[in-house]
């Protein structure tokens, strides 16, 4: 997609569709008060074009609610997409995110391939709402029907960001910027989690993290089984056992001129190419899904790219400890023994608990080689989808401090995740009779802070943050900004939690 900034009035812009925001201006609470709309530009040509449509008041600038004009007067565009914004107070930078993928949500079926979005001239940051647009259209733009024989290409072919005029030209251009980069990178996790498992094995997924590495000029490294053995991470190499497919360890490091000694981050993700549930194996429904089960090492690859490319002036080690979780003669059993990377010895209950086995020898790792601070993310646990649906993913910590970093991300990132609680007695739930610990709790309670203290165990006094992001990595049905499938859920807050500690 070609992005580009026009500064310009937008009613001069000449494409074939130009979307305005609006919002609804009104303070009442009362279910049935008329609202009052109110168009985010200043544009005087735009607000005659609209005005009798909004008088009438069927348009209500509800979120993501659309209003078609065809061949507005006075307007250079063809056609004039008005996109609600909720309530004006609660009008923000990732209302406008969704706004721009519902712009192009709506113009990819009716073959429009040319889009410019009025960027807000109201109560904006031109930095924060530039890149919001891009992202929105960036994400928006994304289809997973990457196999259908039929598959028309719709994309969007130009982007232009309509900025009224030039006062705002260097932080328009900071946020387009940033605004790309970090959306094509949460694309290209999306396109790497949308893969079927049989294209996308453990070797194949090191592969195109290694090339994407190349792209970038980043340092990587690439393990199969004889290192991973003799680095002694039998709890990863548990997990591939049962499989035919070799595992793959993939090490990311970005590390630039002028970075400080400390701290150095690392980004440990789940890399499950497809998970059966081994010996403890799934049921048949919705089995076939399990090809997201990387998406966790997905975000971390997708982090990385764009940290490269940002390059903020902090250490990064990233590792995705890569495998299939199959049934098989070798596979792993219920009430094997296996020691993990650290030494701490595991029982394994239920061999479908094989996500917090890759990662515990993957943090223990990172810590190796230098990581002062930790952050994972696993499509972990269908506990924590059914305690937070799929509004919010979940995220422990074991330190504040790094915590107040994710949450001041969140600011930026727009994503969504609830803190879940790591308090002691918990512990008790993953208390092995036989070794030290056991993979799954005593009981089904708590089923995503039993695995969030399963890793506590392997990170010790590093300050470390988990994200399980098992209720939000796949959507199962489209949304009015976005495509049902693989959402790439993280990689923008991943990053900002990095430049964070820039």
């Amino acid at each position: 997609m070609k992005t580009e900034l026009l500064f310009t009035p937008a009613a001069t812009a000449q494409t074939e569709l130009l979307a305005v925001f609006a919002a609804d201006k009104s303070t009442s609470k009362e279910r049935d008060a008329k609202p009052e709309v109110a168009l985010l530009t200043a544009d005087e040509a735009i607000r005659k074009a609209a005005s009798y449509v909004l008088s009438t008041g069927e348009f209500k600038a509800e979120p993501n609610e659309t209003l078609l004009l065809h061949a507005p007067e006075g307007l250079a565009a063809t056609r004039l997409l008005i996109v609600g914004l909720g309530k004006a107070a609660k009008a923000d930078p990732h209302a406008v995110r969704k706004a721009a993928g519902t712009a192009v949500r709506f113009a990819k079926p009716r073959g429009i391939r040319s889009l410019a979005i009025a960027a807000p001239d109201r109560d904006f940051d031109a930095t924060h709402a530039v890149r919001a647009i891009a992202e929105g259209v960036i994400l928006g733009d994304f289809d997973s029907d990457t196999y259908r024989t039929d598959r028309k290409d719709r994309s969007i072919q130009t982007l232009s960001v309509v900025i009224p005029h030039g006062a705002h030209r260097s932080a328009a251009e900071t946020g387009l910027r940033e605004g790309v980069i970090i959306a094509e990178s949460q694309n290209f996790a999306r396109t790497l989690i949308n893969e079927p498992g049989n294209l996308m094995t453990p070797s194949i997924l090191a592969r195109r993290a290694a090339t994407m590495a190349d792209e970038q000029c980043l340092r990587y490294e690439i393990h199969g089984p004889q290192t991973i053995q003799e680095l002694g991470m039998h709890a990863f190499l548990s997990v591939a056992q049962g499989s035919d497919e070799p595992p793959a360890l993939i090490v990311i490091t970005y590390e630039p001129e002028g970075a400080p000694a400390e701290p150095v981050l690392g980004l440990v993700g789940k890399g499950i190419t497809f998970d059966t549930g081994g010996i403890s194996i799934k049921p048949a429904d919705s089995m076939e899904k399990m090809k997201y089960d990387m998406a966790g090492g997905a975000a971390m690859i997708g982090a990385m790219r764009a940290i490269a490319q940002l390059k903020p002036k902090v250490k990064v080690i990233g590792i995705v400890c890569a495998a299939e979780n199959m049934p098989s003669g070798k596979a792993v059993k219920p009430g094997d023994i296996t020691f993990a990377m650290s030494g701490k010895s595991i029982e394994v209950l239920n061999t479908d608990a094989e996500g917090r086995m890759v990662l515990a020898d993957g943090l223990h790792y990172s810590k190796q080689l230098g990581a002062t601070h930790l952050i994972d993310a696993a499509t972990l646990t269908g506990a924590v989808a059914i305690a937070l649906g799929q509004i919010n993913a979940g995220v422990f910590a074991n330190d504040d401090e790094a915590y107040k970093h994710f949450t001041k991300a969140l600011e930026t990132s727009g994503e969504k995740f609830w803190r879940l609680p790591l308090d002691d007695e918990y512990r008790e739930q993953i208390r092995s009779s036989i070794a030290d610990i056991q993979n799954t709790g005593l009981t089904r309670y708590g089923g995503a802070i039993n695995a969030a203290m399963f890793l506590k165990e392997f990170v010790g006094d590093t300050p470390w943050l988990h994200l399980d992001i098992a209720g939000m990595a796949w959507l199962d049905a489209d949304k009015p900004w976005t495509a049902k499938g693989p959402t790439g859920v993280a990689v923008r807050s991943i990053v900002e939690w990095v430049r964070s500690y820039a």
